[in-house]
């Protein structure tokens, strides 16, 4: 953008050739010189670059409001906000203005009086694109003075009439003028506010406690939704949904190198991971059971089974392999199968199961996280390649394993047992860690017993494998 911080006065403005574009014009032209120069529009959202992202492209560049549709944890509130960077780093409005004025066509009454009596020596301000992006999520007790305003006492104090527009105190969204403008949840706004609200998105006018002001702001509006709500009747005026000129629906991730991707992103991060080494698999398996409970059902999919599922699960499987390092004092920290019994507490709080009872999410999540293991082994082991495993068994081998038991134990253990070595190198790669070596163990042996090959028995110490 071209430096116009020296520019301090409407005719300041006048005199650089600096020309206001609406906010549609604005988000559009920037739209499209992205698109040209191949830069990525919307930076940190996964998995909807040939589904979501072209149908908002294409509102955009139409000038369309826009409604997105989808459960939660579909990065709907994430993809409005990456609206923002698609406005111009600063825009100049007259100094003072509650509703951001465009300093050559003010709209409110104070702005426009003090044009007629400065004019083109009025000041103005540059306000930075973070400033013009505001967001409410939809409650029932939301009134229509928080989005569009109401009388102010105060100034009606000061000796102003009640007719006299300068007693109104602005709501949100005239403070977004010039800006964008999303509300979350659209459906739970009660049908007076919605009412309102399409009003000042067609009409253009507004009455604030019997006072009527024509108000024509530049506002971009988006909007969030269920679709159940959202299609349910009742739950949302028709005028309303017919001011939103396109209606985009968003998807969970559809291939599972996406929701790895995600977890990778979002998960959080600390100083000390520089000893945290975590396998393929375990992410899959992972992002897996996230899978099998949005097919699951005794899993509610009408509510959804967000990604935070993902990320939330992801982020316990390393803590637990973090606390294991500490307390066995190991170089590493590496998740193995043993600590996918720990994220029924990250698990349990984002579901919602259609029927409840006591342990039902406990014993949900251990069978989505079988099902998941067993998928994700197959695609890494055919049965016969681990004959010589189940032989060794078979001649009256065992295994003990468990989430506590110190991965120095795991590299004895491994070449006590037949053909085992060469399953592990397959899936370390020749990583010889104990750590790792230990993971990928417990990932054969769990794989092995789902498949119906050996039997599992739960012990105090851990799991003992063995024919």
């Amino acid at each position: 953008m071209t430096d116009y911080s020296a520019l301090r006065t409407i005719g300041d403005l006048r005199e650089s050739g600096y020309v206001v574009r609406s906010v549609r014009e604005e988000i559009r032209a920037n739209l499209i010189r992205r698109i040209r120069a191949e830069e990525i529009v919307f930076p940190g959202i996964i998995g909807f670059e040939e589904s979501v992202i072209p149908q908002l492209e294409n509102a955009i560049l139409a000038g369309q409001d826009v409604i997105l549709l989808g459960e939660r944890g579909q990065a709907k509130s994430r993809l409005i906000r990456g609206l923002v960077g698609l406005l111009d780093e600063y825009i100049p409005k007259i100094a003072g203005s509650e509703i951001n004025d465009n300093p050559y066509d003010p709209i409110s009454q104070a702005c426009r009086n003090r044009v007629a009596e400065e004019g083109d020596n009025t000041p103005i301000e540059w306000i930075p694109r973070e400033e013009r992006y505001s967001e409410k999520l939809a409650t029932p007790d939301i009134s229509i003075a928080d989005l569009i305003g109401e009388i102010d006492p105060i100034k009606v104090a000061e000796g102003h009439y009640l007719s006299d527009e300068l007693v109104i105190h602005y709501g949100l969204v005239p403070r977004t003028n010039r800006g964008i403008f999303c509300i979350n949840e659209l459906p739970d706004l009660a049908e007076r506010i919605q009412v309102g609200l399409f009003n000042l998105m067609e009409e253009r006018d507004v009455q604030i406690k019997g006072y009527r002001i024509r108000l024509p702001l530049d506002v971009y509006v988006v909007s969030t939704a269920n679709p159940e709500d959202y299609t349910n009747r009742g739950r949302i005026v028709t005028p309303l949904k017919d001011r939103y000129g396109s209606q985009i629906h968003t998807h969970y991730p559809r291939d599972p190198r996406d929701e790895i991707a995600i977890m990778e992103q979002e998960r959080n991060r600390f100083p000390d991971e520089d000893r945290l080494v975590v396998p393929e698999y375990m992410k899959r398996i992972l992002a897996e059971i996230t899978a099998q409970a949005r097919q699951s059902s005794e899993i509610n999919q009408r509510s959804g089974v967000s990604v935070r599922v993902s990320i939330a699960n992801y982020e316990t499987a390393l803590s637990n392999a973090v606390r294991r390092s500490i307390i066995q004092g190991e170089e590493w920290a590496c998740p193995r199968v043993s600590d996918l019994s720990y994220i029924v507490a990250s698990f349990a709080g984002k579901i919602e199961l259609e029927t409840f009872e006591d342990g039902r999410e406990s014993r949900v999540t251990d069978d989505l996280t079988r099902r998941a293991l067993l998928r994700v082994f197959g695609s890494y082991f055919n049965l016969e390649d681990l004959e010589d495993v189940i032989m060794a068994f078979d001649m009256g081998g065992s295994a003990i394993v468990g989430s506590d038991h110190p991965a120095s134990e795991y590299p004895a253990l491994v070449d006590a047992i037949e053909g085992m070595g060469e399953a592990v190198t397959r899936l370390t790669e020749g990583d010889r860690r104990p750590e790792v070596v230990a993971a990928a163990a417990e990932f054969v042996l769990e794989g092995l017993h789902l498949s119906r090959r050996l039997n599992c028995d739960r012990s105090g110490d851990g799991y003992r494998y063995s024919r």
